[in-house]
């Protein structure tokens, strides 16, 4: 929008002619509105024109001529405004719209890479069971991204001091714990139940909140708890490919992943302004990798080399495409769930893994055909709607106690 102002000195008398003054100093006409015809008595005159376009149509005159508006100021300062409209359109700001749609796209990527991600580590754990070893390649390929990231300057490398990486050394060693247990369960259940074990992941946020930071739950949030376990419990009894050992590696997974939440509000890091949440995912990635090595080394072994593939009878090939697949998408689904949590609040974000535990459960069942009974399904759906109301009242805050 265009404005164009003119102030007259009171010494201005009747008589004067307005088209002796400049056209970017004197507004002449609009359409059979006169405005220096008979002028008011005043101090001084403000006139300001709003153009919405400097185009005028085949005539020479304006397209739309809208009424001056006259306003008298308290210190007797007359003011005439009138506004100019060509015929184009004017011009929206869209950007609210555009970021809804960037928002939308983070979601769905969010929920594809898991997707992706279940499936082909699935697939090759069912192959190669070794869990320390796929943990280690997913980290290896997710610190190979990270300082590709940093060196082609994609990303703004972080500033960061001792006293940082030793606060942020426990939230990479459960952060470590987490992805290896997940591993383990994978490779054990089907990805269908691990996910519904691991819908018990408020149950050990309650729990290790209340023991370590002395935050109680609300009787709402207590109420959300009893479905989720008692749908984990009635899916566990009744899941075909139940074992114990896929059962409690999923478990202390819960308790790893859970650990690293409480960890990361009782140690508060003092972070820099570089220092961001997805700078923080990337440093607990690499810390994450130099932990893991040495016990990968030592408990499997070099168990990733052709060689050794080959003589297992394994097809070499698919092997290494599908790690590298399910290793791009651990690490994508993981930094945009980042991505995403710097734009909404924790309880949407909160609902919004909700949602992705119900499509990864429903994807895999329909891929892997995965035999699920008439009680399975209850109790997996009890357990994920207990998530949702979870994720809903946890944001309800307790009334403040009057005197």
């Amino acid at each position: 929008m265009q404005s164009t102002s003119i102030s007259f000195s009171p010494s201005i008398s009747n008589h004067q002619n307005p088209t002796s003054h400049s056209p970017s100093r004197v507004l002449y006409q609009y359409g059979s509105v006169n405005f220096f015809k008979t002028p008011p008595k005043f101090k001084s005159v403000w006139c300001s024109i709003n153009f919405s376009s400097s185009k005028l149509n085949g005539t020479g005159s304006w397209i739309s001529v809208p009424p001056p508006v006259h306003e008298r100021k308290p210190d007797g300062v007359s003011t005439v405004r009138a506004t100019l409209v060509s015929g184009e359109a004017p011009k929206f700001n869209n950007k609210p719209l555009a970021d809804t749609l960037y928002l939308g796209l983070l979601f769905a990527l969010w929920y594809i890479f898991n997707i992706y991600f279940n499936i082909y580590n699935k697939q090759v754990l069912k192959a190669f069971h070794y869990p320390f070893t796929m943990t280690l390649v997913q980290l290896v390929v997710g610190t190979a991204l990270i300082i590709f990231m940093w060196t082609f300057n994609l990303y703004k490398r972080p500033k960061i001091n001792g006293a940082q990486l030793a606060a942020i050394f426990p939230l990479a060693v459960v952060h470590t714990l987490g992805n290896l247990f997940t591993n383990m369960s994978l490779g054990k259940v089907s990805v269908s139940f691990t996910h519904t074990i691991k819908a018990l992941e408020p149950f050990f946020s309650v729990v290790l909140s209340a023991m370590f930071l002395g935050e109680f739950p609300t009787v709402w949030i207590i109420s959300s708890l009893v479905p989720i376990v008692g749908g984990v419990g009635l899916a566990s009894l009744t899941e075909v490919s139940f074992n114990w050992a896929g059962f409690w590696s999923a478990m202390a997974s819960n308790l790893a992943n859970q650990s690293r939440n409480v960890l990361s509000k009782k140690i508060m890091v003092n972070k820099e302004d570089s220092l961001d949440n997805i700078n923080l995912f990337s440093i607990i990635t690499i810390m994450s990798l130099i932990l893991v090595a040495p016990f990968a080394f030592f408990m499997e072994g070099l168990k990733f080399t052709p060689a050794y593939l080959e003589s297992a009878g394994l097809n070499v090939n698919q092997i290494y495409t599908r790690t590298l697949l399910a290793s791009l998408c651990f690490h994508a689904y993981q930094q945009i769930s980042y991505m995403i949590l710097e734009k909404v609040s924790p309880v949407t974000h909160s609902v919004g893994n909700c949602v992705k535990r119900v499509v990864v459960i429903v994807s895999s069942v329909i891929f892997f055909s995965t035999p699920v009974s008439p009680i399975n399904a209850i109790g997996t759906g009890v357990a994920l709607t207990g998530v949702f109301l979870y994720s809903r009242v946890k944001g309800i805050k307790p009334k403040p106690k009057t005197a």
